[in-house]
Order: C-alpha cells, then structure tokens, then sequence
C-alpha cells in the first residue's frame, strides 16, 4: 500500500507534475475501491468452487492482484493481453495477443479490466469467452466511463464511474507510459 504522501511528492515538481491535470484517486481511495470491490465479489461468489480470474493486460495487472489479494474465497488467476488503443483514442478493433493458459469450460468466470469505456474490448472479450462454455461470465473494472460508452455491456462490479478524461497510473498508461504512478491521475489536454 502506497501513502498519499507518495502520491503528492510524485506530483510535486516531477515529470507527472508536468504532465498530469492533477490525481483523481489517490492510492489510499483506490484502496478502499479495491477492498469494497472484494467485498463483494468474495459474497457473491461465496458458493465457487471453479472461480477464475482474468485479468485483461496491460492496463489490469496491478488491480487484478490487489484485488485478488483481498478475495475471501478460492480462485485461480489467468490473463489474455487484449488491445483496443493508440495513444488516447481507441481504434475499435480488439486485438488478443496473449490468451489464457487453461481451459475456462465449465468454469465462473470473472474478467477482470482497468477501465471500460466504449465497451467494445468488455463486448469482443465476452463473445470470445461466451464460445467457450464458460459455466458464468461476469465482469469487474475498477473505472467505468459511461459517457464514451458505444455498445452496451453488463458490468457487474465497477470501482468508481469517472468522467470523460484520459486517467492513468496504477497500471493505466499513455504509450507505455505512467503505468507505475501508485494513484490515477489526469493527463493534460496536449497529450
């Protein structure tokens, strides 16, 4: 757990401060998202026995383990790597460079994503695992931007509903980067 004292010093007269708007969350409020989103994923699952995991990379990996610390029940972990972005705009087309290691037939499926906001990536991803006879298929993000939404989807536990700005850090990047920032910030316009 990172202190907001971290978090201010990152936006003091460093390369984020140039860079950044200002924080949104900062790492003890996405905290408390992380272990209210456990929470309720432990109760609603509390009767599993075949949970997976998917966390959607890169943007996922540091709030699929953070969450998945504070599960109460059994679970396993997986990952695919899906892309949908070019800098700060999405370019409609969901690409799977990395899928699961194991077979999810049969299996509760939660998928697990940073942010959904045109729901095309949550809408592709769950056509692709629906066709594999998943037993359930649920999702969980820590951001929901419904004003950028394009498709409908069903996200069944979300963080925080957030605005329509470019956010990154605890894992969300612009090109590669910002990933490693402990809080979410917002990036300045001329990005």
């Amino acid at each position: 757990f990172v202190s907001d004292l971290t978090c201010k010093k990152a936006m003091d007269g460093s390369w984020a401060e140039k860079s950044l708007k200002g924080v949104m969350f900062s790492a003890s409020e996405v905290e408390a998202i992380n272990g209210r989103l456990a929470e309720a994923i432990s109760a609603s699952y509390g009767e599993s026995s075949s949970l997976v995991v998917v966390g959607l990379l890169d943007g996922a990996f540091m709030f699929l383990a953070d969450v998945s610390r504070k599960l109460t029940i059994p679970h396993e972990v997986d990952f695919m790597n899906v892309s949908s972005y070019e800098g700060t705009e999405t370019t409609g087309k969901v690409t799977i460079s990395r899928d699961t290691k194991h077979s999810l037939e049969g299996k509760d499926v939660l998928l697990v994503d940073d942010i959904c906001d045109t729901g095309l990536t949550m809408k592709a991803i769950f056509a692709e695992l629906t066709q594999r006879k998943v037993k359930s298929l649920r999702a969980c993000v820590l951001l929901n931007k419904v004003s950028r939404r394009q498709v409908d989807v069903a996200i069944d536990f979300v963080g925080a509903d957030i605005p329509d700005e470019f956010v990154v850090g605890y894992g969300m990047d612009y090109d590669g980067n910002f990933r490693s920032l402990p809080f979410i910030g917002i990036l300045k316009d001329q990005y």
